[in-house]
C-alpha cells in the first residue's frame, strides 16, 4: 500500500512512498487540514543521495508503530529540499538556533496555524541509543507538549519567530564595518585560513573558499597564509586524493578524515561543476600540475558517460551505496567504487599491482572497511603501465572498457538497479531530475575548462545543455527550477537565476564575438530583478515575490555552503553585465547590494566568501576591447575579474584598450603594454 508521495515526481519522495506514514507533500491542502484538525506539523526534508535520509526510511519511517502515533496525532509532510531549497533553509536556521548545529535529514515540527518551528532535530533512531531519545519516545514527549504548555509553546515560538526576521534584516553595526579595501583583504585573510589546514574531521571541497584564496594571490596581501601554497594545495588534495574516482573519473561529496583518503562517495553535479571550474583556473594561473588535467578530462568524461541526459541537461547526482548482489536487501556504502585486495590481484599483472602500490594507498589489508579507495601518493603523469592498469578496473567495475562505453543508463531505482542484468557490478542509484543552478555550475565549468585547455568539446557540451535550459525551463515566460523527463516544474529561486546567468557570462566568456549569451544573460536578469530583488534592503530573495505565501520568513541568502551564495553570484553578474553593457543601472544594484550585506561580510566573513569575490569583481572590474584573435590568445589566461568585449574599430596601431570601471586608459600599442594594463587594472584596489 502506497502513500500520497507515490504521485510525486521527486526520487526521494518516492523513496518513502511504501512507508506507513500517512505522508503529504508540502501543499496548501497539506496546510489546510493540519490547521483545521489542529495536528502540529511533522516536516522531514532530506535529499535522494543523503546517507542517513535513508536509514531513518529503513528505520523509523517504515515502524508500524510509529507511523500509527504519527498519523493520529501529526500531519507528516516530506520536503525534497533540492526541489525547495526555500523551505530547506529557513527551517535549518531554526534548527541551528535551537541546537548550534545542522544536517539532514532536518527533522521538524511545526505550529499549524503559523508554520512556526518549536523543536527541531536531525536522525532520530528508531529505538534509544547513541545518547538519543527513540523516536516513538520524542512524537510522544512533542505532542503532550503540544497539548498542554500553550503559554511556554507561544514563547518559544515568539523568540524563534524575532530570530528568524531578525536575521532576514540583516542589521549590523555600521560603527564596525571596515572600508572596503581592508574589508577585501580581511575577507581573504579570513576565508585563506579556513581552507589553509584541517587536523580532524571530514574534508569538503569548499570551492567558494578556494577560489577567492586563488583570486587574492595577485595582490600580495601581507599575510601569514601563502594564497598560491593553500590554492594549490587544495587541488592536490582533489586532484589526488581518494575523493576523486581515478578509475572513472567524478568526485565525490567528501572525504571522512583530514587525509582526503575516504571519501563519502555519492557524486554530487554540484561538486563536479565547481571543482572543473577550480582545477581550470589553478592551471590557468600557472599551476599546470598534470593531475588536475586528468581529473578534468576524466570528470567529463563521466559526465558524458553517466551524468548527461539524451536531451542534453545533467542528471543531479549519484548514491554513495549500491548492491553488491540482486538479492542483497540493502545497499552497501561505496562498493561500487572500493577493490579487496585480492580482486586487485586476480585483475592485475604484477608488475601492475606492484606499481599500483607504489603510487596509491592500496595494501593487504586496504584503507576502508578491508578495501581499498585509490589515492594517489604523489603528483605528476601516471605511467602507461598505471593507465592500462585503472582500465582494467574500468572493465571490472562496468563490464567493458570505457573505449567501448560512450554511454552507461542510469539506475533510477533501487528496483531498477537489482533487476537490471549489469554487465560488472551493480550501480548506484542516479537521481535523474535537471536543477537550474546545479546544471548552470557545471556548464560554468565547462566553460571555463574549454576556453582554458582549448578543447571544443567541453563547449560543446556546455552548449548544449545551456540551450536546453533557454528552450525548456519557461512556462507563460517565468523561468522554473527543475525539470522531470521534460516536464519543467517549481518556479525557479535566486539561487538558480544567479548561477544560470553566470553560466551565460561564462559561454559568452570563452566566445565573446557571440552575443547570443549576453543578450539571454541580460533578458533573465531583467526577470531576474522584477521578481526577487529587495527594493527595501537590498540583494535578492530566495523565492520570487509571488511565490513566498507559504513562507514564514522571506530569506536572502549570503553565505556559501555546498554551493555558492546566490547573492554573491548575483553581484558579481550585476557588475559583469555593467561592464559588457555600459549599463550603469547594474552597477547601482552591485553596489546596493554589497552595501546590504556588508555586514555580515564584516562580522561573520567566513561565512560569505562569494561575497568577497562579488567584492573584488566591483573593486578591480576590468574590461578587455580587441579583436577575436586577440582576446582568444587571452582566454586561458588567469584574469578573474576580467570581461571581454570584440571590437573591429580600435585605434591606429593598437591592439587594445583596456577599462577599469569608470574610465579607459590610454590604447596599448603592444601586447605587453596590453596585459601590464591588465595586471595595474585587476590590482588597483
Amino acid at each position: 500500500m502506497t502513500n500520497r508521495l507515490a504521485q510525486t515526481k521527486s526520487l526521494y519522495l518516492r523513496k518513502h512512498a511504501e512507508n506507513p506514514i500517512d505522508w503529504w507533500p508540502w501543499c496548501d491542502a497539506a496546510l489546510a487540514t493540519a490547521k483545521t484538525q489542529d495536528k502540529p506539523i511533522f516536516l522531514s526534508i532530506g535529499y535522494s543521495s543523503c546517507h542517513w535520509c535513508t536509514v531513518m526510511e529503513g528505520e523509523a519511517f517504515s515502524s508500524q508503530a510509529v507511523a500509527n502515533y504519527m498519523n493520529a496525532n501529526f500531519l507528516p509532510i516530506k520536503v525534497d529540499r533540492e526541489e525547495r531549497p526555500d523551505i530547506d533553509s529557513i527551517y535549518m536556521q531554526a534548527l541551528q538556533m535551537m541546537s548550534g548545529q545542522g544536517g539532514w535529514p532536518l527533522n521538524v515540527f511545526l505550529s499549524p496555524e503559523d508554520l512556526v518551528p518549536f523543536y527541531a532535530g536531525t536522525y532520530f533512531p528508531l529505538e534509544p541509543k547513541y545518547n538519543r531519545p527513540g523516536f516513538l519516545q520524542i512524537l510522544q514527549a512533542l505532542r503532550r507538549y503540544y497539548d498542554t504548555e500553550k503559554e511556554d509553546l507561544r514563547q518559544r515560538k515568539a523568540l524563534i519567530v524575532e530570530s528568524l526576521l531578525t536575521s532576514a534584516v540583516l542589521k549590523g553595526d555600521a560603527s564596525q564595518e571596515a572600508e572596503e579595501n581592508e574589508l577585501l583583504r580581511q575577507g581573504w585573510e579570513t576565508n585563506t585560513g579556513v581552507i589553509s589546514a584541517n587536523q580532524y574531521g571530514n574534508s569538503f571541497p569548499m570551492i567558494p573558499y578556494a577560489e577567492l584564496a586563488l583570486r587574492g594571490t595577485r595582490f600580495n596581501f601581507a599575510s601569514r597564509y601563502d594564497g598560491k601554497q593553500v590554492s594549490t594545495q587544495r587541488g592536490l588534495d582533489l586532484g589526488l586524493g581518494g575523493i576523486y574516482d581515478h578509475v572513472a573519473g567524478g568526485f565525490h561529496r567528501y572525504t571522512v578524515d583530514p587525509t582526503w583518503t575516504v571519501p563519502h562517495f555519492e557524486k554530487m553535479l554540484y561538486d563536479n561543476g565547481q571543482i572543473v571550474e577550480y582545477l581550470a583556473n589553478l592551471w590557468s594561473a600557472g599551476v599546470q600540475e598534470p593531475a588536475f588535467k586528468r581529473a578534468v578530462a576524466g570528470t567529463i568524461e563521466w559526465l558524458q558517460r553517466e551524468m548527461a541526459a539524451p536531451a542534453g541537461y545533467f542528471y543531479a547526482a549519484q548514491d554513495a551505496d549500491s548492491f553488491t548482489t540482486p538479492t542483497d536487501v540493502e545497499p552497501e556504502e561505496g562498493a561500487f567504487y572500493v577493490w579487496s585486495y585480492a580482486e586487485l590481484e586476480q585483475l592485475l599483472t604484477s608488475l601492475e599491482l606492484t606499481e599500483l602500490q607504489q603510487q596509491f594507498t592500496v595494501t593487504p589489508n586496504g584503507n576502508f572497511e578491508g578495501k581499498n579507495v585509490l589515492q594517489r601518493r604523489h603528483p605528476g603523469e601516471l605511467s602507461a603501465t598505471l593507465e592500462t592498469a585503472l582500465g582494467k578496473l574500468f572493465a571490472a567495475r562496468y563490464g567493458t572498457t570505457a573505449n567501448a562505453l560512450e554511454t552507461f543508463p542510469p539506475a533510477q531505482d533501487n528496483q531498477e538497479a537489482k533487476t537490471v542484468n549489469w554487465p560488472g557490478r551493480i550501480p548506484s542509484v542516479t537521481d535523474t531530475k535537471m536543477i537550474v543552478a546545479w546544471n548552470s555550475l557545471m556548464i560554468s565549468g565547462l566553460a571555463r575548462a574549454g576556453g582554458v585547455f582549448q578543447e571544443s568539446l567541453y563547449l560543446e557540451i556546455a552548449t548544449k545543455a545551456a540551450n536546453f535550459i533557454l528552450e525548456h525551463q519557461f512556462i507563460d515566460g517565468r523561468f522554473h527550477r527543475l525539470n522531470y523527463q521534460g516536464q519543467a516544474a517549481v518556479l525557479a529561486q535566486s539561487e538558480d537565476y544567479a548561477l544560470f546567468i553566470k553560466a551565460l557570462l561564462d559561454l559568452h566568456a570563452a566566445k565573446p564575438e557571440n552575443r547570443f549569451w549576453l543578450e539571454k544573460a541580460i533578458a533573465l536578469q531583467q526577470q531576474f530583478d522584477e521578481f526577487l530583488w529587495s527594493v527595501e534592503l537590498g540583494g535578492y530573495f530566495n523565492t520570487a515575490s509571488d511565490a513566498s505565501q507559504d513562507l514564514i520568513v522571506r530569506e536572502r541568502s549570503y553565505a556559501d555552503n555546498a554551493t555558492p551564495s546566490a547573492n554573491g553570484v548575483a553581484i558579481a553578474n550585476l557588475v559583469r553585465l555593467s561592464l559588457l553593457t555600459d549599463d550603469l543601472h547594474y552597477l547601482d544594484l552591485a553596489e546596493q547590494g554589497l552595501k546590504a550585506f556588508k555586514s555580515v561580510m564584516s562580522s561573520t566573513p567566513q561565512a560569505c566568501p562569494s561575497l568577497f569575490t562579488a567584492l573584488d569583481w566591483y573593486r578591480n572590474s576590468t574590461l578587455i576591447r580587441s579583436t577575436h584573435e586577440q582576446i582568444n590568445s587571452l582566454i586561458s589566461r588567469y584574469l578573474p575579474t576580467v570581461a571581454f568585449a570584440v571590437v573591429s574599430n580600435l585605434p591606429e596601431n593598437s591592439v587594445g584598450l583596456v577599462c577599469q570601471g569608470l574610465k579607459c586608459l590610454p590604447s596599448a600599442s603592444s601586447v605587453e603594454q596590453l596585459l601590464q594594463q591588465v595586471q595595474q587594472s585587476q590590482t588597483r584596489a
